[in-house]
């Protein structure tokens, strides 16, 4: 049975400002189970970083917390004293920020921010941490790492300094890595090269991995399961394959048709149209429900019993569920995307017999690497390559 290692409930957070205040996270729920990866993906000013920083505490000053709690084990992350806090920041949970330039200091050797690590946590001298640090920068596959601990951050490619960084959140064995947007601005190699280190690190230490990204190509490659945030509320969650082969809200629909294929015939891209709400002000219910469904092409809103049709959308993967209320477009394009067979729309009221049309695994395994193949405009032949290695797998 796996072990629950950190569990968000309820966490609402608001940063104000002078004469406004935006609600960056509206009862936010989701657990991390050990050795495991869990995605949190959305646009921009969804909340993703927001709800990364909150478990570590790490929100600053504007920030204040309404209410919920971060169980970290024993301990709720937002009641703990700061010395309590050093003592886990760090050597417990680490996180990758998402411009590993920017997070290194461009006067200090690589080495010795390394080794930084190694001295604050541990009875380290700083010759033994030294020595230490050129160990650690060798195991993330830097080549000559004796040679990039003599240099300065502005001396590395950014490939390099994301395995830096890597190597700084790993150097103690956490037991959480948050890792925000750790692939991006990385060509295609570099990505494949960093996405295998993390997978790496999560089999064989039992690390767990909070992935926050907006690319359901990286999440469909290493995620377990994936949360979709709209507007400060975790609209739909569940296991990779499941959401990407039934999607249940609007929004992510709308997600999963914007993606471009390399195989669709070519035509104009469908994006997302407006923006995302407003807030300036908590809401009700979930500002998805029927603004997501208007800006991704949905008729109506889905037909769902409950108050919160975020918290609906979360718990309705059971085999027969309602599909009222979604555009065939959606759907087609949707399921289209992930290479299943589209289902016949139901009308309103009516239910779909998913046990007759669920895809076996075999099937599901493969869609999820055209998937893979269509998610972003990359070279052909990495691509084809990739995708060959894992039919080949199947």
């Amino acid at each position: 049975m796996a072990q629950t290692l950190v569990s968000v409930r309820d966490l609402s957070v608001r940063y104000r400002s002078r004469d406004e205040a935006a609600y960056a996270l509206d009862q936010v729920s989701f657990d991390i189970e050990r050795g495991s990866v869990f995605a949190l993906v959305g646009e921009s000013g969804s909340g993703k970083t927001t709800a990364g920083v909150s478990i570590l505490n790490l929100l600053p000053d504007e920030a204040d917390v309404l209410g919920g709690e971060v169980w970290f084990g024993p301990d709720n992350m937002l009641t703990l004293d700061e010395r309590a806090l050093r003592d886990i920041r760090g050597r417990r949970i680490t996180m990758i920020f998402q411009d590993p330039v920017a997070g290194l200091n461009p006067v200090i050797p690589i080495g010795d921010q390394v080794g930084e690590v190694l001295t604050t946590h541990l009875d380290f001298t700083k010759r033994e941490a030294k020595a230490a640090a050129a160990d650690i920068l060798g195991q993330v596959g830097l080549p000559d790492p004796q040679r990039v601990a003599k240099s300065y951050p502005f001396q590395l490619s950014g490939g390099m300094c994301q395995r830096v960084m890597i190597g700084i959140a790993t150097a103690l064995q956490p037991d959480l890595i948050i890792a925000d947007e750790p692939t991006a601005a990385l060509d295609v190699t570099v990505q494949a090269s960093i996405l295998h280190q993390l997978d790496t690190l999560r089999r064989e230490r039992g690390t767990a991995i909070l992935l926050i990204t907006h690319d359901f190509g990286v999440v469909s490659q290493i995620a377990d399961e994936v949360g979709v945030m709209y507007a400060g509320h975790l609209v739909e969650q569940g296991p990779v394959r499941d959401v990407l082969a039934r999607p249940l809200h609007p929004y992510t629909h709308g997600l999963l048709a914007a993606l471009p294929r390399l195989d669709a015939p070519r035509e104009e891209l469908y994006a997302l149209p407006g923006t995302s709400p407003d807030l300036d002000k908590p809401a009700a219910h979930c500002p998805s429900s029927r603004a997501a469904a208007r800006r991704c092409g949905s008729a109506a809103t889905p037909a769902r019993p409950s108050s919160r049709p975020c918290r609906a959308a979360r718990a309705a993967r059971s085999p027969a569920t309602t599909r009222s209320g979604r555009s065939e477009r959606a759907q087609k394009m949707a399921r289209g995307l992930a290479g299943l067979p589209v289902p016949p729309l139901t009308r309103r009221g009516e239910s779909t017999n998913w046990n007759s049309q669920r895809p076996s695994r075999s099937q599901v395994s493969a869609s999820c690497s055209r998937l893979q193949l269509s998610m972003r405009w990359r070279p052909i032949a990495v691509r084809l390559t990739m995708c060959t290695g894992w039919f080949m797998a199947e």
